[in-house]
């Protein structure tokens, strides 16, 4: 509209006025077209300085960020932002100029954040593959007669941090620690699949004797005598000659998962769900009253059953619960 305007034989004050700009934006626009056409009125500002960083030195930047510092000679085993800015500033070959807040923000560009490490571990059982196949064909075929039992242990009385509402800057405080004069309690607990139920009762150690107890207490929960099939790791208390001919006895298959990979005993599973005693607990007692409530209240209210199943689904093995006979 300038350029037409001016075309018409329209000052520059009268152009202005009219387009609603400065009369010096007036001038510019007719200059630059006066010089090089209409490519003026398409001009390729440039906002901000020029770019420190190339593609390159950002990609350096992140690949650093993910190398243990200890690889590129560094004293210390992770990195600060803090840290990070000084090695690249003094990187041999480079020339790296980056503040803190402009690392940040690369870093959460792209996509790189400071994390815990996580451990793994993969079943060396030579069984695996079938003895997890059988643990989903059971599942899945009979899921109304499918139980999981496990330990959960050893659980002592120890002052165990929490938390809680309270007025700000005047936490809830407990004693550093306690006397234990009871020794520790192992949680034998056993869960039904197909009727989403946790139950089980503290024993002093684990043992053939109390094994044998928590699968006849699983038996009982079906008495009508036709098969179950309870999942179980392979703990030596659990595969005993005794238990194994009162299984064949009374009809139960027990479904061992595969060593060094307990995930697929639905006991876990649930034990994962039910809450142990987080509140500081004085005695024994008092440990296993709370212990015992809240396999109460996750049996009436918590989906045991959504964990157990997930934790099948990835064949990390089912999940194992806990509750008294």
């Amino acid at each position: 509209m300038m350029l037409l305007a001016s075309a018409g034989g329209n000052r520059v004050p009268v152009i202005a006025k009219l387009v609603q700009a400065d009369e010096d934006t007036v001038r510019d626009v007719i200059h630059g077209f006066n010089e090089i056409g209409l490519v003026c009125l398409d001009p390729q500002w440039a906002g901000g300085r020029p770019r420190l960083l190339s593609p390159d030195d950002e990609d350096f930047v992140v690949q650093t960020a993910t190398t243990r510092p200890t690889k590129l000679g560094q004293p210390f085993t992770r990195w600060s932002i803090r840290k990070l800015a000084a090695y690249l500033r003094k990187v041999h070959g480079r020339l790296i100029r980056i503040g803190r807040e402009a690392l940040r923000c690369l870093l959460a560009r792209r996509g790189i954040t400071f994390q815990r490490t996580k451990t793994w571990k993969e079943s060396p059982d030579p069984e695996r593959d079938a003895k997890l196949d059988r643990i989903e064909e059971v599942l899945e075929r009979f899921p109304d007669r499918v139980f999981a039992f496990d330990e959960f242990g050893p659980l002592g009385i120890r002052p165990t941090g929490g938390s809680w509402w309270a007025e700000q800057g005047r936490p809830e405080r407990h004693p550093a620690t306690y006397h234990r004069t009871h020794g520790v309690r192992y949680f034998h607990g056993c869960y039904s699949v197909g009727d989403d139920n946790l139950w089980g009762v503290n024993r002093r150690k684990k043992g053939a004797a109390n094994t044998l107890a928590a699968l006849r207490s699983i038996r009982a929960a079906r008495p009508d005598g036709a098969p179950i099939y309870v999942i179980l790791d392979n703990l030596s208390a659990h595969k005993g000659d005794i238990i194994r001919r009162w299984a064949k006895k009374n009809r139960v298959e027990l479904c061992f998962t595969p060593n060094s990979s307990s995930a697929p005993d639905a006991s876990q599973a649930g034990s994962a769900e039910y809450p142990a005693p987080r509140a500081s607990q004085r005695s024994e007692s008092g440990a296993c009253g709370r212990l015992g409530a809240g396999v109460r209240y996750v049996s009436t209210t918590g989906p045991v059953r959504a964990s157990f199943l997930s934790g099948v689904g990835a064949r990390a093995g089912p999940p194992s619960v806990a509750g008294g006979w």
